[in-house]
C-alpha cells in the first residue's frame, strides 16, 4: 500500500475508535421531547415546564374492576396503604376516611387568614347575623354533620367558605368508604408520582410499583380484579417502549434485507462485509455529530439510521459492481463525479433541516449529512485499498441486459407517467386546502384504546387536564403570590357570571403576607366582638353565650404569626402548592389552572382574555399552543423545504450549465414527488410534518438515479452493468426506508411511506425519461 492510502487507513480508523468512545458516553433517549422547541418563546417555556414538571404529568390515575363493591373497596385501602410506603409516590388518594385529615386540620386552623370571605363587613352586626344564621340552615344540608362538629367555633362558616371556593366536582362519588366510577363499577384511586413528568425511568418505575403492589395486594384479598393505570406518565413510558422496540426491530430487518440483498449480488462474505464499511462508519459518525451538536441523541434519529443504512450501502454497490468490469482507476475518473454530485445534491436536501427549529428534524439532518458524507468518502478513500483495484463481483451481465430492456419498455410508455401526472396534480389541486394535517396529535404515538381507558378514568376521577392555565410572574415569592390575588379577583367576576368553573390557585391555601395582614386586620378585638354577637344573636337558636370559642379563636387568629410555605408540610396542600408555585431564574411564577363551566364543557377563552386585558398576565391555551407550535414547525419545514430544492436545482445548474438536461434530471424527481403525494393522500392518509421532509428526501436521494442515467448513459443508454449496480442499489434505499413504513410510530411511517415508494418512482421514471437520452458531451 502507498503513503497516501496507509495514512487514510490509519486516520479512519483513529476516528472510528474515537467516534466508538464518544458514542458510548452519549445520551439517549427515546422520549417524546424531539416536538419541543429548541428556542422557546416565554409562552412556550411555560408549557415545556408543565410537560416536564407540571403536577399533571404527575398524576396517574387508577381504577380497580372485578369483584364486588365491598371487596373493590378493600383492595383499595390494602393498595393505598402499600403504595404510601413505597416511597415512590407524594401523594395516594382513594377518598378513604382519614386520608385528608391533615388537610382540613390546617384549613380549620389557619382559617381567618386563609378565607375570602374575611372582611371587616363579615364582623359587624349584620354581617354576624348573616353568616351565622346561613350556618345554621346548612346543618340540614348533607353538610351539617361536617358544620355542626365546628359551628361554636366556626359560627360564620370560615371553613366552608375556603371549601366552596374549591372544586365542588373535584372528588368522584363515594361507595364503601373508597373513591369509585360514576357507574360504581371500578375503585379509584388517584396518585402524585414523585418522579417528574419528564422523568420516563421514574415514571415507568412507579408504575411497575403499583401493578407489583396490586399483584401483593390481591393475592392477599383473594378475589379476581384487574388494574388499570391511565395518565401522562402511562403515555410517556408506553411511547419509549414502542420507540425503543420499533427502532430495533426495524433497524433489524433492515439490516438483514439489504445483507441478503448484498450477498445475492455479491456471493462473497467478504465483500458483504467491507461493503457494510460506509454503513457503520456513516451510522457511527452521524451518533457522534448529533451527540456533539445536541448533548442527547433522539429515538426517532437513531431509527432513521435503519433508513441510512439504505442510501449508505448504495455506494459501495456502484463501486463493487462498476468497478469490478473496469477497475478502481477508471472508476474513480468516469463514475466517482456522479456519485459526488449525488452526495452533494443529498447534503443540500439534508442540509436545509439544520435550521429547523424542530429538534427532531435538526437531529434528522445533521444524522443524514454526517452519514451520507462519511459512506462516500469511505467508499471513495477506504475501500478501493481493502477491496483490491478489481473487486471479483460475480457476472450480471445477463440480468443487466434484461433491466436495459425493461428500461426501453418503460420509455415507450413514458406517456402513462405523464397522465397520471396529471390526474396526480388535479387530485392536489382540488384538495389543496385539506392536504395538511393541522393538529400535533399527527405525531402521537398514543394507541387509541389508551386514550379511551385516560378519557374514561379522568372523567371518572374528575382528575384536570390544565388545558387551559394563567400564569403570572414575580421577583420573588410575595410579589408572584400578590399578583396571583390580583389575577384571582378578575377571574373571580367570570365565576360569578358562570362564564368560568374555577381556578385553582395556590394563593387559596398560602395567601400573600399582605393579604393575610388584611384579614387579620379585619377581625374585631373578642370584647367588640362579643358585644357584636349578643346583638346579632339575641333572637337566634344559637345564642352568643355558646359562642366563647369563637371569641377565644378570633382572639388568637388576630396575633397568630402568617403562614410561610413550611407550615403546610405533611399536607395534600403543600403538593398542590408546590405545583402552581414555581421558582426558577427569572424569578416566581403561578399557575393557575382554569375549570370549565359544568353547564357548557368549554372555556370561553375570548371572555378569559377580555378580564385579562390591559395586564401582563398570560393566558394559556395549552392544546393551542401545540398545535399552534405544530403549524410553526409545518410552515417552517415548507420553507426549508423550498429552500434545500432550490439548493439541489442550483447545484445541478452550476454542475448541467444546460437547461434541458436540468430539466431532464429535475423531472423524474417532480414527477415522483407528485405522485407520491397525491397517493398518499388518495388513499386517506393525512399529510404532517413528516411527509413533506419526506418529499424533501426523495428528490435529495433520488436524485442520484436521475444523474447516473443522464451522465454516464453512451448513445444506446446505460450499460448493463451501470444500470444492475443501480438497481441493486434502488432496493436497498426502498428496504432501509420502505420498512419504516412498517412502523406505528407516525415520524417514522410518514419517511417509510413517503421515501421508499418515491424512491423507487425515481428510478422507474428516470429510466423511462432518460433511457435515450446521449450522454453528454
Amino acid at each position: 500500500m502507498s503513503a497516501p492510502v496507509l495514512r487514510a487507513l490509519l486516520l479512519w480508523g483513529i476516528a472510528m475508535l474515537a467516534g466508538l468512545a464518544i458514542a458510548w458516553q452519549s445520551r439517549f433517549t427515546a422520549d417524546m421531547s424531539f416536538v419541543l422547541p429548541l428556542h422557546p418563546s416565554p409562552t412556550q417555556e411555560v408549557m415545556i415546564r408543565q410537560i416536564k414538571e407540571g403536577v399533571v404529568t404527575r398524576l396517574l390515575m387508577v381504577g380497580i374492576q372485578g369483584g364486588d363493591a365491598e371487596q373493590r373497596a378493600a383492595l383499595s385501602r390494602e393498595l393505598r396503604r402499600r403504595l404510601v410506603t413505597s416511597g415512590e409516590f407524594t401523594s395516594v388518594q382513594n377518598g378513604e376516611a382519614g386520608s385528608q385529615d391533615a388537610d382540613r386540620d390546617y384549613l380549620f386552623r389557619n382559617r381567618y387568614l386563609l378565607s375570602p370571605a374575611v372582611t371587616p363587613e363579615r364582623f359587624s352586626v349584620a354581617g354576624l347575623r348573616e353568616s351565622i344564621a346561613h350556618s345554621i340552615d346548612l346543618l340540614a344540608s348533607p353538610a351539617g354533620m361536617m358544620l355542626k362538629t365546628t359551628l361554636t367555633r366556626d359560627p360564620t362558616g370560615e371553613l366552608w367558605a375556603q371549601l366552596g371556593a374549591l372544586d365542588p366536582a373535584g372528588e368522584p362519588p363515594t361507595r364503601a368508604g373508597v373513591w369509585a366510577s360514576r357507574d360504581g363499577g371500578r375503585a379509584l384511586l388517584l396518585l402524585q408520582t414523585r418522579a417528574l413528568g419528564s422523568d420516563t425511568d421514574g415514571q415507568a418505575q412507579a408504575i411497575a410499583t403499583v401493578e407489583a403492589e396490586f399483584e401483593h395486594a390481591r393475592d392477599a384479598l383473594g378475589p379476581a380484579m384487574a388494574l388499570e393505570v391511565a395518565g401522562p406518565g402511562r403515555f410517556a413510558v408506553r411511547a419509549r417502549e414502542t420507540i425503543r422496540s420499533e427502532v430495533s426491530r426495524l433497524s433489524a430487518l433492515s439490516a438483514v434485507a439489504i445483507v441478503a440483498v448484498l450477498a445475492f449480488v455479491y456471493r462473497s462474505p467478504r465483500l458483504v462485509l467491507l461493503g457494510l464499511l460506509p454503513v457503520g462508519s456513516g451510522a457511527l459518525a452521524g451518533v457522534v455529530a448529533v451527540s456533539l451538536a445536541f448533548g442527547t441523541v433522539f429515538g426517532i434519529t437513531i431509527g432513521f439510521g435503519a433508513a441510512l443504512i439504505g442510501e449508505a450501502v448504495d455506494y459501495s454497490i456502484y463501486y463493487f459492481v462498476q468497478s469490478g468490469q473496469v477497475g478502481a482507476a477508471a472508476w474513480r475518473a468516469r463514475f466517482w463525479p456522479t456519485v459526488r454530485l449525488g452526495v452533494l445534491t443529498s447534503l443540500a436536501g439534508f442540509g436545509a433541516l439544520l435550521f429547523s427549529g424542530f429538534p427532531g428534524l435538526a437531529q434528522l439532518g445533521l444524522y443524514a449529512m454526517t452519514g451520507v458524507l462519511t459512506a462516500a468518502l469511505v467508499t471513495r478513500f477506504i475501500l478501493p485499498a481493502l477491496a483490491g483495484p478489481a473487486p471479483a463481483v460475480r457476472d450480471l451481465s445477463a440480468t443487466g441486459a434484461r433491466l436495459a430492456a425493461a428500461a426501453r419498455a418503460l420509455h415507450r410508455w413514458r406517456w402513462v407517467a405523464l397522465l397520471l401526472a396529471a390526474v396526480a396534480l388535479a387530485h392536489l389541486t382540488v384538495h389543496r386546502d385539506g392536504l395538511w394535517q393541522a393538529s400535533i396529535s399527527a405525531l402521537s404515538t398514543s394507541d387509541p384504546a389508551d386514550l379511551a381507558a385516560d378519557q374514561a378514568l379522568r372523567a371518572d376521577m374528575a382528575a384536570p387536564d390544565a388545558r387551559y392555565m394563567v400564569v403570572v410572574h414575580g421577583a420573588d415569592q410575595e410579589s408572584a403570590l400578590q399578583a396571583a390575588e390580583a389575577a384571582g379577583a378578575r377571574l373571580d367576576t367570570l365565576v360569578a357570571a358562570g362564564r368560568l368553573g374555577g381556578y385553582d390557585s395556590p394563593a387559596r391555601f398560602l395567601p400573600s403576607q399582605s393579604l393575610q395582614r388584611q384579614r387579620q386586620a379585619a377581625l374585631p378585638d373578642p370584647e367588640i366582638l362579643a358585644q357584636r354577637l349578643a346583638t346579632a344573636q339575641a333572637d337566634s337558636p344559637l345564642p352568643a353565650s355558646r359562642l366563647a370559642p369563637f371569641i377565644a379563636d378570633i382572639g388568637a387568629a388576630r396575633s397568630q404569626p402568617l403562614l410561610d410555605r413550611a407550615q403546610l408540610d405533611g399536607t395534600h396542600l403543600a403538593l398542590a402548592t408546590d405545583a402552581l408555585l414555581e421558582r426558577h431564574d427569572g424569578g416566581w411564577s403561578v399557575l393557575l389552572p382554569l375549570r370549565p363551566p359544568a353547564s357548557d364543557g368549554e372555556i370561553d377563552a375570548a371572555a378569559v382574555r377580555a378580564a385579562l386585558g390591559g395586564t401582563h398576565i398570560l393566558f394559556i391555551d395549552l392544546k393551542g399552543e401545540l398545535n399552534g407550535l405544530y403549524a410553526s414547525y409545518l410552515d417552517e419545514a415548507q420553507i426549508l423545504a423550498l429552500a434545500g430544492l432550490a439548493a439541489i436545482v442550483a447545484l445541478l445548474a452550476a454542475t448541467l450549465r444546460s437547461l434541458p438536461r436540468l430539466l431532464a434530471v429535475t423531472g423524474p424527481l417532480a414527477l415522483a414527488v407528485v405522485l407520491v403525494m397525491a397517493g398518499l393522500h388518495g388513499l386517506g392518509k393525512p399529510l404532517h410534518l413528516l411527509h413533506l421532509v419526506g418529499f424533501l428526501l426523495i428528490v435529495a436521494v433520488g436524485s442520484n438515479y436521475a444523474l447516473f442515467f443522464e451522465r454516464t448513459a453512451g448513445p444506446g443508454g446505460l450499460d448493463p452493468t451501470t444500470l444492475t449496480s443501480m438497481v441493486v442499489a434502488n432496493i436497498t434505499t426502498v428496504i432501509g426506508f420502505g420498512v419504516l413504513g412498517l412502523s406505528s410510530v407516525p415520524v417514522l411511517h410518514a419517511l417509510g411511506v413517503t421515501v421508499g415508494p418515491g424512491a423507487a418512482l425515481v428510478l422507474i421514471l428516470s429510466a423511462a425519461f432518460l433511457t435515450r437520452r446521449p450522454s453528454a458531451p
